[in-house]
C-alpha cells in the first residue's frame, strides 16, 4: 500500500541529533529500509519535518520503521495510506459502477 510516512522532530532533538550525526544517519537508514518513492523535507508547527512516501508492505514493518525515529528523535511519527493519480481514477471507476 502506498504509504505517506510524515516525521516530526522536535526542535531540541532535532539540535542534539546534528550536533551527534545521528540525524542524517537515522533519515538515510530510514530512506533505504523503505525504499522511499521520494522525500520531502520542511517545516511544520516549528519542527524540521520529513515527508517519506514508500510502499508499505506489510503492517508488520511498522515497527521497524518507527522506532529508530522514536528513539533517535523523540520523533512524532505518522503513517497515512495514499493514492497518486492512477490509483484515484482506479477508485472513482469502481465506485461509478457502484452507482
Amino acid at each position: 500500500m502506498r504509504t505517506m510516512l510524515k516525521v516530526s522532530i522536535p526542535v531540541e532533538q532535532g539540535n542534539k541529533a546534528i550536533a551527534d550525526g545521528s540525524l542524517g544517519k537515522i533519515i538515510q537508514a530510514t530512506l533505504q529500509r523503505t525504499k522511499a518513492e521520494a522525500a520531502y523535507f520542511t517545516t511544520e508547527n516549528g519542527n524540521r519535518t520529513v515527508f517519506i512516501f514508500f510502499d508499505m508492505k506489510d503492517l508488520s514493518d511498522l515497527p521497524a520503521i518507527a522506532e529508530p525515529l522514536f528513539h533517535g528523535f523523540h520523533a512524532g511519527v505518522t503513517f497515512n495510506p495514499v493514492m497518486n493519480g492512477d490509483d484515484l481514477q482506479k477508485g472513482l471507476a469502481a465506485w461509478g459502477k457502484e452507482q
